[in-house]
């Protein structure tokens, strides 16, 4: 009657046999049933086998349901019908499967209880362990185990089938692999037996595939690529095991049986992704693995390792090595267990030779690229395999030479043959500018590999674009491998040619890829991440991690280099150069992970969270294009877009920044383009960089990330060990506060020179850190700063270098400012800089970036910043606003220091000496780099000098000029201003030859003032001047120039220092001079000539004549004076026409106008033609005499074939080498050293202007012939160095053919008794290499055959 009912209750909705569950009436109608047959049982009146028996009898099938609730009150156990029913095997794996493929709909929770019930009767009758099991009992247990099987083998053909999307009945049943759910009727052992062997029956289901298919499908097997079903799978048999214990049965299993290679290589994937600690583990089952292969020669273990290897090795550097990395480690040294003996080598070759028909060309390229060690003796061995590996290549039309240098060639998918060569150049780059030298890879692929050189490595290294200013590092390695002789000469002219033509840098076509599924694709999964930091485990969080990575790759193609140096990433600081779609999949990644932060930060504070954070960030660093992009993205938002970040994008951005800088500590490193740090720098640096504090909106913006970051920091750092905690602390951060919050919280300003932590709270509580209140956002940010600055953390890193602020770092930012939208007031920002200048930097250490109470040290800094902001602003990427920066007030601070400094050296009764050598040598120093060696660093040197100048003007003039005390007298001491006149000023006169008005005002006011505080002024004055006439003649010069402006000036300040004497008489030498000269001028009756030196009568009179071409009437009354000192007068006079002759070649636009700065004399005045006809004018009143001709000696050994400046490479002077020029010797020191150069050229200039009979009277001149050839071999020089002026009457080529022409024919115009056999057989030598027919002419026309020479002594 009982089975009857319970028929009837099945049959009553549903037709007999049904599949589907019960309905919720036949639920109810079944429990009441069971619950009076439970209540007959306990009386006796019930019999369960018979019901069993019965029920079976008329149901074929019985219903799993019905089963269930039987073993759920306890009438009839599912063990008991499993193993007393001969056919349950067929019907139990049927309903299992009709179970799991339910709808939720009709109840999820009863069905899971269900089918938790039938797994877990099933795996503890089919896997306990019994000491005597009887025959029955065995039976029973295969029998589960092979229902288990049975389903199992149903789930994994359900997920070969169904890839995606996944299959909801398979899901379901791979729930049941937990402990939780089966552990209720199976103890610990017995469920490990059972996943053990649930694993081992995966691992080698359907062995179908063999070792060379899974050689060549393995790139298909990766995690990312692989079924969720199989991967989920894997995850729960792991789950109670260690790593380990994992990778040991796996190497059992192999050894054991046939295996299934797709299932295999996908557990080794999950297994390394979901346990990041499984990478040592698999380097050592290799390792071991290597040596059995090795120790039996066994191919099984060899194929094993290898393919092991090559799986983890798809999975990303994040994961594991790259497969070129671990091949490198096992076969690239003589370590290796190949290099023990011949038959282990021979080993190796033949297995890789056996893998050739078979590999997938990636790794035959490793295998070429990073050849195993082989000794010298057995490397036929070795070339025999690349031959037959390069065979195998060149079938599968993958050419050897398309290899990158650098590249890990064996990562799935990989960049195109282009974007290796991108790759190669960028590591290459990077190791020349650590290094300083080509890389040996580079070397042996010129060499070895030229068609890939040639072909690939050269076009995209010399991809043209705008040249900077300042050579870089890809400007440097061009220039090496040039001067190797590594690049066609071709080649790299067409390369010039096109970076000249370039006017804006060619970033490609731009386009927007049109496929949107990558990008839904990410979107997705990066909220399925989002929900996973809250439910979800670190092994699931790996896992779509890994997953993201892949989705990346498709919109970031290309892998890494390989980690054989730091990669070098550019940032363009300019507008975004990435495409479109690459800027919105950053733009989603920073929105993900500001959403990301502020989930997780919402349930624990930093320091208690898992590290979600760090392993996003290494996934995104495992791609270069993708970190290029996220670090040009971020640049933008600091830099330009500031204002439009909200709190929540602050706070998630810090967090960012603060992660990038902790996972590319040892990563790459960031070039700026264009380059305006001294070199590449880190991510954090480089993200430092692009913070600007220089309004008070950028302060404010600054001053709030840099809280967030260092607050987010702190925390996180304490979930780290102590030594590890700066790791998370940006210095450039750091730096950033240092410098803000003391300059806009006074307040703050004292606790700067105390080391103490934070006050004690009285009520003996504990101070919220400051990430509270940079996540709660309830008080402002003003609070969290304070809170951040008087933290501990905070506080002791103050005491570690690469944290500390030094004066230099702060003067820097402080001249970044822009005062016009300062976040200070005029005043308020005069006290801050005091305040930083007198109690902060001043006193405190020099090793900690302060001044250790030196003034000097305090007042070079001061200089040094003036100076860089002076040049900085004349470089483009680095000007600033029009607002202004505070230059003004840093140059205020250094007069009042330098005024401080004067002042307490004269309480204390010093001479001050210490002040001009400061100042002088500071400068020297700071010059003496800059050696000119080229054009380039020339104005280099002109440009610091003018910045210089600005500041000195700026300083009192009485700090130049020295007192000292001799024999209790104070007299002056020039030598330090004449050495800095003579070494510095000499070089960077603009025009050429004389300084400046307001300079040479400055020079002698000091030196006036100077004397007031002598005894004797007068005498000290007279002293001076006599001084500078000898040892100074461009101060002379410029004196006699501008002396009618400085007259009234020095007149005037001379009066108020002495009480009304008249100048002393070396200064109205002066004005009887520029009197003199004027009445020359004038054409008035001549006065007798002052008694002064003829440069300081040339000078004087030069001035007068600016406006008067010619000159003809003082030039009239000279000649007809035959002193020798009116000759002198002469030809100084000529020498200073020739120098503005030479600047109206080399400024035609000019030159001249700048020479009389301010005064206007005449219209006519600044003519290039005027120069020119009053040198011909002089020289034709100084042709007969030969004294003329010494303006145009080179200076020095005649012997020498350049022309030496008076100075040594130091800008000290040379001690007279040339007697011949005697009281002319001043003019060497009055030329700069390019025109000293150019002298060869103005000497042929003007003589080609002269008729005919001037030219052979000049070719007449005692000695005119020497220097002719002198000239002539200097102008050879000038045309081979290409520093020639460009004229605009006549091609330079066409003066060169002129001079030669007239030098021919002033060689055949000389007797040959004209000139010593010795002296001619120099010139010959000197022209014999530059002009072969100038030698034959001197040779030819000059050596007479009857004379030898040893007879010149005659």
């Amino acid at each position: 009657m009982m089975v009857e009912r319970l028929k009837e209750i099945i049959v009553s909705e549903e037709e007999e046999h049904t599949r589907g569950p019960l309905t919720s009436s036949q639920r109810v109608q079944l429990c009441v049933l069971l619950e009076s047959s439970r209540e007959l049982l306990s009386q006796g009146a019930l019999c369960p086998k018979l019901l069993w028996q019965e029920y079976r009898r008329d149901q074929t099938v019985p219903h799993l349901e019905v089963v269930c609730h039987l073993h759920f009150y306890h009438i009839l156990s599912l063990r008991y019908i499993i193993e007393s029913d001969e056919d349950v095997r067929p019907w139990l794996v049927s309903r299992v499967k009709d179970l799991c493929g339910w709808t939720p709909a009709h109840g999820g929770e009863n069905t899971k209880k269900m089918l938790s019930t039938v797994a877990g009767v099933l795996v503890g009758s089919g896997f306990e362990l019994s000491p005597r099991p009887a025959a029955a009992d065995r039976k029973a247990s295969l029998l589960c185990c092979s229902v288990l099987d049975d389903v199992l083998f149903w789930l994994l053909d359900t997920v070969e089938r169904s890839l995606t999307p996944p299959c909801a009945a398979a899901e379901l049943w791979i729930e049941m692999f937990d402990a939780s759910l089966c552990g209720v009727s199976a103890s610990g052992e017995t469920l490990q037996r059972f996943f053990t062997h649930s694993l081992t029956q995966t691992l080698t289901y359907k062995p179908q595939l063999t070792v060379s298919d899974a050689i060549a499908l393995q790139s298909e097997w990766t995690f990312a690529k692989s079924s969720r079903l199989l991967t989920s799978l894997f995850r729960k048999l792991a789950v109670i095991f260690s790593v380990e214990q994992l990778l040991r049965r796996l190497q059992q299993v192999l050894e054991t049986h046939e295996v299934n290679w797709k299932h295999v290589l996908c557990f080794l994937s999950t297994l390394l992704v979901y346990n990041p600690c499984a990478q040592l583990s698999l380097r050592g089952l290799l390792s071991r693995l290597l040596s059995s292969a090795f120790e039996g020669y066994d191919l099984e273990n060899m194929i094993t390792a290898f393919l092991l290897a090559r799986q983890g090795a798809l999975e990303g550097p994040a994961v594991f090595p790259s497969y070129s990395t671990w091949f490198q480690m096992s076969f690239g040294g003589g370590s290796g267990h190949h290099a023990t003996s011949k038959k282990s080598l021979v080993f190796l070759l033949k297995f890789l030779s056996d893998l050739v028909p078979f590999e997938p060309p990636q790794y035959l390229k490793v295998h070429v690229l990073h050849s195993p060690y082989v000794p010298v003796k057995h490397r036929s061995l070795l070339m025999e395999y690349v031959s037959l590996a390069k065979t195998r290549l060149a079938d599968l039309k993958e050419s050897v030479e398309d290899m990158g240098l650098y590249k890990d060639v064996s990562g799935e998918g990989g960049a195109s043959l282009q974007g290796q060569a991108v790759q190669d150049v960028e590591k290459a780059v990077s190791l020349f500018d650590s290094t300083g030298r080509i890389s040996a890879t580079v070397m042996e692929a010129s060499i070895f590999r030229r068609p890939y050189f040639l072909g690939r490595f050269l076009p995209a290294l010399l991809t043209p674009r705008m040249l900077p200013v300042k050579a870089d590092a890809r400007m440097s390695f061009i220039e090496a491998l040039g001067k190797a002789d590594k690049i066609p000469a071709a080649q790299y002219s067409s390369y010039v040619e096109s970076c000249q033509k370039r006017r804006q840098t060619d970033v490609g076509a731009v386009r927007l890829d049109t496929n949107d599924e990558p990008v839904e694709v990410l979107s997705i999964q990066l909220q399925e991440f989002t929900q996973l930091l809250v439910e979800g485990s670190e092994g699931e969080v790996s896992a779509q991690l890994a997953r993201i990575s892949h989705t990346l790759s498709v919109v970031f193609p290309g892998r890494p280099a390989a980690p054989a140096g730091r990669t070098l990433v550019e940032l363009h600081t300019g507008p975004p150069l990435c495409p479109e779609l690459q800027v919105t999949v950053v733009n989603m990644i920073l929105r993900n992970f500001c959403q990301c932060l502020l989930n997780a930060c919402g349930a624990n504070p930093p320091n208690k969270q898992s590290a979600w954070a760090s392993a996003l960030v290494r996934t995104l660093l495992g791609n270069t294009q993708l970190l290029s992009g996220l670090m040009q993205r971020l640049w933008d938002l600091f830099h330009n877009q500031a204002s439009s970040l909200g709190a929540a994008h602050q706070l998630g951005l810090a967090a960012l920044a603060v992660h990038l800088h902790v996972c590319t500590s040892q990563g790459p490193l960031v070039q700026l383009v264009p380059p305006t740090l001294p070199g590449p720098v880190s991510v954090g640096e480089a993200l430092s960089a692009a913070l600007v504090c220089s309004t008070r909106g950028d302060m404010l913006f600054c001053a709030r990330l840099c809280v967030a970051a260092l607050s987010y920091g702190f925390c996180r750092g304490d979930s780290v060990p102590q030594e590890q905690r700066q790791d998370y602390v940006l210095s450039g951060f750091y730096k950033k506060l240092l410098f803000l919050v003391p300059r806009l919280f006074p307040e703050t300003r004292a606790s700067l020179v105390t080391a103490s932590g934070p006050p004690a709270d009285p009520r003996g509580q504990k101070a919220p850190g400051p990430w509270v209140g940079a996540a709660d956002g309830a008080g402002t940010w003003r609070e969290t700063a304070g809170s951040l600055w008087r933290h501990p953390g905070f506080r002791q890193l103050r005491h570690t270098p690469q944290y500390q602020l030094p004066l230099s770092e702060w003067l820097d930012m402080e001249l970044r400012v822009q005062r016009g939208e300062d976040a200070l007031s005029d005043p308020e920002r005069q006290e801050y800089q005091q305040w930083a200048c007198w109690e902060l930097y001043l006193p405190r250490p020099e090793e900690q970036g302060g001044c250790g109470g030196d003034t000097r040290i305090l007042c070079s800094q001061l200089l040094r910043a003036v100076l860089d902001q002076q040049l900085s602003n004349q470089r483009p990427e680095l000007r600033v606003s029009v607002t202004g920066t505070c230059l003004p007030d840093i140059l205020s601070r250094l007069q009042e220091l330098v005024y401080e400094m004067g002042v307490t050296d004269l309480h204390h009764g010093t001479s001050r000496p210490d002040m001009c050598d400061l100042l002088l040598e500071w400068v020297s120093q700071r010059c003496s780099s800059s050696a000119p060696a080229s054009v380039g660093a020339e104005l280099g040197l002109q440009r610091a000098l003018a910045a210089w100048n600005r500041v000195m003007l700026a300083l009192p003039a009485v700090l130049l000029v020295k007192v000292q005390s001799e024999g209790g007298r104070a007299t002056l001491d020039l030598d330090t201003l004449i050495e800095h006149v003579n070494q510095l000023q000499r070089r960077a006169c603009s025009p050429v030859g004389l300084l400046s008005c307001h300079l040479t005002s400055h020079f002698l006011r000091g030196a006036l003032c100077a004397a007031a505080r002598c005894g004797r002024s007068r005498e000290e004055v007279n002293k001076a001047w006599s001084q500078i006439c000898v040892s100074c003649p461009l101060l002379l010069v410029s004196a006699a120039h501008w002396w009618e402006r400085l007259s009234p000036v020095l007149a005037s300040l001379w009066r108020r220092l002495c009480g009304g004497e008249r100048l002393p008489e070396q200064l109205q030498l002066l004005e009887a001079c520029w009197h003199w000269a004027c009445r020359l001028e004038e054409g008035l009756p001549a006065a007798p000539a002052p008694a002064a030196g003829a440069l300081q009568l040339a000078a004087s009179l030069h001035r007068a004549w600016r406006g008067n071409v010619c000159g003809e009437q003082g030039l009239g009354a000279l000649r007809q004076e035959r002193s020798a000192l009116h000759r002198q007068v002469l030809v100084f006079l000529l020498f200073l026409c020739v120098e503005d002759h030479l600047s109206s070649l080399l400024y035609p636009q000019g030159s001249l106008c700048l020479v009389s700065e301010h005064v206007a004399l005449r219209p006519q005045e600044g003519s290039p033609r005027g120069a020119a006809d009053l040198c011909s004018d002089l020289l034709l009143a100084l042709v007969d005499c030969a004294d003329w001709l010494l303006l145009f000696h080179p200076n020095g050994n005649s012997q020498h074939l350049r022309l030496r400046s008076p100075f040594d490479t130091n800008g000290r002077l040379f001690p007279p080498q040339t007697p011949e020029r005697g009281v002319y010797q001043p003019i060497a020191m009055v030329m700069s050293d390019e025109f000293t150069r150019l002298m060869p050229w103005a000497f042929y200039s003007l003589l080609l202007r002269q008729s005919a009979e001037l030219q052979s009277r000049a070719a007449r001149s005692p000695g005119f012939l020497l220097t002719a050839v002198l000239c002539y071999v200097g102008l050879l020089q000038l045309f081979l160095v290409g520093r020639v002026p460009q004229p605009g009457q006549v091609e330079p080529f066409g003066i060169l053919s002129l001079a030669k022409q007239f030098l021919l024919s002033a060689i055949a115009q000389t007797a040959p008794s004209g000139m010593s056999s010795i002296r001619l057989r120099e010139l010959e030598s000197q022209c014999s290499d530059l002009d072969p027919e100038v030698a034959a002419a001197l040779s030819v026309h000059l050596d007479p055959p009857s004379l030898s020479p040893e007879m010149d002594f005659l």
